[in-house]
């Protein structure tokens, strides 16, 4: 119709929904919409939807052009928020009875399990809604409608307990002064010549439609639009209502433009021409603006239209069938963020079942230290919640990926928050560390002891009998074998980290050597008083000197190559142990480490063959049986510390070293020196050179 009426240019004004299509000067060139835009409507649902966090809604939408552009723009705004469409159902608008939709299509709608269902589209093509409703299952239903469609709007039979708590978006507009004062005087009586309004008094007041009622007020006299429910008459003007009253403004104003100035050129014109020719609107409707009663501007022009701005409307049906639109809140496009969307949502009543926000999730939320599984052949909005991996956290719901804590904290058993991980170390302080302390100390004055009981019985025949030079040197040397124990305990720092594995490698070397030169002594003592024996030219007084000068010098060279290359380093260790930040001295170079531990074995490895080769010489001069005993207890110590060491963590680890430190320095002092104090100190009778001539 409007292509006929477009060959004679005749004015087109439409008040229904604005649409994109019918913008199209080109193919539209007299058409003029007078709604506004409705370009942000699809947002405001969405929103609407965050806020209750809903994430799994039903699609119902008109099969037209308006319903697809809708559901496409409003599913394109829901994947970006991380909402769902659980279904999308068409109704044919070609259809009026609705009898096969009555069948097939609603019970799809209302039996589904589905809580918060949208709806779009115009009031007769959704009437099949109010013609389909089930007492019982629509009442667990939260219906979103859109401004197209006038929720209140039902059959007089039918009633409309199944959208009660709906949720509808309405035009916003302000109340146009003496409007409602109007409603309340209007009459069948008061205007007998509209036809319109005399067959909607018989519809809505129920009178008989009879000839002999010639006169409305005989069937209700005293009848008032205000008395008539919601479903009847609105005494509220709605959206369309709206932009109704402002295209009859807009006409009315342009066809003033147009008899003003007809009436300043009326001595010109005859009266037949007074009435203008329809054509000529246009360019008055194109140009025509105003502000209404209610105080808004109004623009024919659609480059000029505003944006809609909505409110959200609560629909309550109370147990007396009566209903009542309630405002909850209003959607401002145009506004700044944060205050484009309001809800009051203690005003909201949401239906007979519960007065909480009824829950639209395909999925529960995942709790803080959980994350969301998708599943396969889901939507987003359906998941599993599985844990978050070892060392990791989630502190928010919903979370896809769970994030590990800084390399200073750690998860707590929830894995919802880090905890700041406890610093630790061998304190000296703590019962361990002051244990370990207290036997290095103890352990280096017996040996101290013992230094001073050889050093007072220095000219007794046991003493001189061993070398007392290479008694001396391995004395002093197990002093500091035990007091270098001290340096792994406490807070490691750059010097100590430096000092810790050197300065115990070189004093365990002495010591070893020392203990080789006084076997390779006894050996070269015995073997060599044979006659020809080719052993005699290795005899010197500093033999022993020598031994222990080489043996060590190699060490402190591997020790000082070590130092050079990769020197040991204090180190925070954040992994190995749970919950803890573990400080200790890094090697720096492992090779270098077992290089020292492996030369150190070698040189006991030779102290004990030498040894077990004398073990058969005279007992009085040759203490190649002790040295033979405190090498194996030595090989036992730190054959078992390797395997030990590597598969402890922490404070652990530290402690091994220093035990293996302690017990192997403990069993040479034992194994070599106890049997001889004891012959000093409680056998002096066997210490004289009588007795050892005599045996």
């Amino acid at each position: 119709m409007g292509t006929l009426l477009d060959l004679y240019k005749f004015p087109q004004i439409t008040y229904g929904p604005f649409d994109s299509i019918l913008s199209d000067k080109a193919q539209f060139p007299s058409l003029y919409q007078m709604a506004p835009k409705d370009t942000s409507l699809h947002q405001g649902v969405v929103h609407l939807m965050i806020y209750f966090e809903w994430n799994w809604a039903g699609l119902v939408v008109s099969d037209d052009m308006r319903g697809e552009k809708f559901l496409w723009e409003i599913r394109e705004e829901m994947v970006k928020k991380g909402v769902c469409a659980a279904f999308i159902e068409k109704i044919p608008v070609s259809e009026r009875t609705h009898m096969e939709s009555h069948e097939t299509f609603m019970p799809r709608i209302l039996t589904s399990s589905i809580k918060v269902i949208v709806i779009h589209g115009d009031t007769d093509s959704l009437m099949i809604l109010r013609y389909s409703q089930f007492p019982i299952i629509g009442m667990f239903k939260v219906w979103i409608a859109t401004s197209h469609w006038d929720i209140t709007m039902r059959p007089l039979y039918s009633q409309g307990h199944s959208f009660h708590g709906a949720l509808t978006f309405t035009y916003l507009t302000s109340e146009i002064p003496g409007f409602k004062t109007f409603l309340k005087t209007v009459t069948p009586s008061k205007y007998p010549h509209d036809a319109l309004l005399r067959g909607f008094w018989i519809s809505a007041f129920r009178c008989p439609n009879q000839p002999e009622y010639a006169k409305q007020e005989i069937c209700s006299p005293n009848a008032s639009l205000e008395t008539l429910p919601l479903c009847s008459f609105d005494m509220t003007m709605s959206g369309f209502s709206y932009t109704i009253y402002n295209t009859v403004y807009a006409v009315a104003w342009a066809l003033h433009e147009i008899f003003l100035r007809i009436s300043e050129k009326r001595s010109m014109l005859n009266e037949e021409y007074l009435e203008p020719h329809s054509w000529l609107l246009h360019s008055f409707l194109k140009k025509t603006q105003f502000n209404n009663n209610a105080g808004d501007q109004v623009f024919v022009d659609e480059k000029r239209s505003s944006e809609a701005q909505y409110t959200i409307m609560n629909y309550v049906f109370f147990p007396n069938e009566t209903d009542a639109l309630v405002k909850v809140g209003q959607f401002l496009p145009n506004a700044p963020l944060g205050q484009d969307f309001a809800i009051y949502e203690d005003a909201i009543v949401w239906g007979w079942w519960d007065a909480k926000v009824p829950c639209a999730v395909c999925s529960d939320s995942c709790c803080p230290g959980f994350r969301k599984t998708p599943l396969e052949g889901q939507p987003a909005c359906c998941f599993d919640c599985t844990p978050c991996p070892e060392g990791e956290i989630s502190s928010q719901k919903d979370v896809e990926h769970c994030t590990k804590c800084p390399e200073d904290e750690y998860p707590n058993k929830q894995r919802d928050g880090c905890l700041p991980k406890v610093v630790t170390f061998l304190n000296v302080k703590e019962p361990l560390g002051m244990t370990l302390a207290f036997m290095a100390v103890s352990f280096s004055l017996l040996t101290a002891l013992v230094l001073g009981i050889f050093l007072k019985f220095q000219d007794t025949p046991i003493v001189k009998a061993n070398n007392r030079t290479l008694s001396y040197t391995l004395l002093i040397s197990l002093i500091f074998c035990f007091l270098c124990s001290l340096l792994f305990i406490g807070h490691p720092t750059t010097a100590t980290c430096l000092l810790q594995q050197t300065v115990f490698g070189v004093v365990f070397t002495v010591a070893v050597s020392s203990i080789l030169a006084k076997t390779i002594i006894v050996v070269l003592a015995f073997k060599g008083i044979r006659p020809g024996s080719r052993i005699r030219m290795f005899m010197h007084p500093r033999v022993s000197v020598y031994v222990v000068l080489i043996c060590s010098g190699l060490q402190v060279i591997f020790c000082g190559i070590w130092l050079g290359t990769s020197p040991p380093f204090p180190e925070a260790d954040t992994h190995s142990q749970y919950g803890h930040i573990i400080l200790k001295c890094n090697e720096g170079s492992a090779f270098a480490f077992f290089c020292v531990l492996g030369y150190m074995a070698l040189l006991a490895l030779g102290s004990f063959i030498v040894a077990f080769l004398a073990r058969n010489l005279p007992d009085t001069f040759n203490e190649a049986k002790y040295i033979i005993f405190s090498m194996l207890v030595f090989c036992s110590v730190w054959a078992s510390f390797l395997p030990t060491y590597q598969s402890t963590k922490g404070k652990a680890m530290v402690t091994v070293e220093i035990f293996s430190i302690l017990a192997s320095s403990a069993g040479l002092l034992g194994c070599i020196f106890i049997p001889k104090c004891y012959v000093i100190l409680l056998k002096p009778d066997r210490n004289t050179l009588e007795q050892i001539k005599n045996k």
